[in-house]
């Protein structure tokens, strides 16, 4: 059963990219972040394994600015809600491949994977204060406001 994305703040240190980054990206993000004070545009992230599944530079972005936390749309990696293509023709890319990369740390160029998702995933503004400060307790702080399932897809870079 396909569980609805839920929406939290992820301990930075608990999350596993599969990509690697782009060095000029992240600077850029470093810069719109801090001038806008307020991260707008939740990550994506398997919800099992914690994998990043959309937004690498983001995470990366924060990870250098002191953050400890990182708003997220938790997803249920392994069932028909998330699609995976290739951004660059070549050989076929699998689920697994991707968890198998994160967990070895055998990361694929950056912009390798291309994920999907079949629901509606807000914006979720978070004060950049509140992610630089270390939380009281461990785990996850969700929210309310869990999106519908619905069959139109959303896609995202960054």
């Amino acid at each position: 059963m396909t569980r609805a994305p839920e929406f939290a703040l992820v301990p930075i240190s608990e999350l596993h990219a599969h990509e690697q980054i782009e060095e000029e990206n992240v600077a850029d993000l470093v810069e719109q972040i801090r001038r806008a004070g307020v991260f707008v545009d939740p990550i994506w992230v398997s919800r099992d394994t914690l994998v990043i599944l959309n937004g690498h530079h983001r995470v990366e972005a924060l990870r250098r600015m002191g953050a400890t936390r990182v708003p997220a749309w938790l997803l249920d990696y392994e069932t028909d809600l998330v699609s995976l293509e290739p951004w660059r023709p070549g050989l076929p890319i699998t689920k697994a491949e991707v968890v198998r990369r994160a967990q070895d740390g055998q990361l694929f160029p950056p912009k390798t994977t291309r994920h999907k998702v079949r629901a509606d995933l807000p914006s979720r503004p978070v004060p950049l204060a509140e992610l630089l400060r270390t939380p009281k307790g461990r785990g996850y702080s969700g929210g309310a406001g869990v999106p519908r399932l619905r069959e139109s897809s959303s896609s995202r870079t960054g």
